[in-house]
């Protein structure tokens, strides 16, 4: 039999997970400018005894590609990640490619990791090509010698879902996404462009005022019941 106590319960529980989806639909709507970012929901589910459980999905459908002319940008046309090490020697994995130089020459993200094995870029030189499948090379100011540097790896999980997020577009491998598997012989490498957030902004604001409504429904309820019992209990005294 269900008691009011055992309502008021229930309704603070599920009212705490719909505080929880809140968070992660706004986290959403904040990185709308981020690169390379992805869409994480956090579905949720009623049980049989009326409480809702939830788990968080990350949707790694790939982001629209935009132009940017610059030519340490590169974008990956459908699926992949590509393998960064930190400072410390952790591998983690990203889609945001937005690559800089350290001062030592070698490629890095925006916040210092190192792209691959480390591709080294000289001084001095004309272009630099980053080629569909990966392979980086310059051109000298002459425009007559070539040089390879290295190639870009991109990896795959035989489950990206069970990537771990980490800082900054980066995820961590786990026992659910498997071990990564390096893709060769691809063309998914676009030099000059960059993948932008697949969040549909929209969508996430409307999530936002439908369960906002949601809540403030539940509050009333919760109200209303709590009233009825603090009724109950005078009754008793």
């Amino acid at each position: 039999m269900t008691t009011l106590q055992g309502i008021i319960n229930r309704g603070i529980v599920n009212s705490e997970l719909q505080f929880e989806r809140m968070g992660y639909i706004s986290t959403n709507v904040s990185n709308y400018n981020t690169n390379g970012y992805k869409n994480v929901r956090f579905e949720q589910m009623l049980d049989e005894n009326g409480y809702l459980s939830g788990v968080e999905r990350t949707d790694f459908k790939p982001g629209a590609i935009q132009r940017t002319e610059r030519e340490l940008d590169v974008a990956i046309d459908g699926m992949g990640f590509i393998p960064v090490t930190s400072p410390y020697g952790d591998v983690t994995y990203t889609r945001e490619g937005s690559f800089r130089v350290d001062k030592d020459g070698f490629l890095i993200t925006n916040d210092g990791y190192l792209i691959g094995d480390g591709i080294q870029i000289p001084v001095n030189y004309d272009k630099l090509l980053i080629k569909p499948n990966g392979d980086v090379e310059t051109v000298s100011n002459d425009g007559k010698e070539i040089q390879m540097l290295g190639n870009i790896p991109l990896v795959n999980f035989q489950n990206p879902e069970g990537l771990k997020k980490s800082d900054n577009n980066k995820y961590y491998l786990t026992a659910e996404s498997g071990e990564p598997v390096l893709i060769k012989d691809h063309n998914r490498f676009k030099q000059n462009n960059i993948e932008v957030t697949n969040i549909d902004v929209f969508n996430e604001v409307n999530s936002i005022l439908r369960l906002n409504a949601s809540m403030l429904a539940s509050f009333k309820v919760m109200q209303t019941i709590n009233d009825m019992y603090s009724k109950a209990l005078q009754l008793n005294q």
